[in-house]
């Protein structure tokens, strides 16, 4: 039950999420980017994936190399 509720709080989370990201987006209208702002959002995106898959790396090594044990 209590897993239910967790999905269904989750999804409409998410579906708020969508919902106000699309109003958003048709609410801007005809918005012109310059190179310059689709070379910044590249390097944002490319950036933050690198960051993730670094740090879920680190937690996976550590992980698997006993760094997470309590009887350390």
């Amino acid at each position: 039950m209590k897993t239910l509720l967790l999905a269904v709080v989750l999804g409409g989370l998410l579906a708020a999420a969508l919902a106000l990201t699309l109003f958003f987006w048709f609410d801007l209208g005809e918005v012109e980017i310059s190179i310059h702002g689709f070379i910044a959002m590249g390097l944002g995106i490319v950036l933050t994936l690198a960051l993730g898959i670094g740090l879920m790396a680190l937690v996976f090594y550590s992980s698997r190399q006993g760094y997470d044990d309590l009887d350390r």
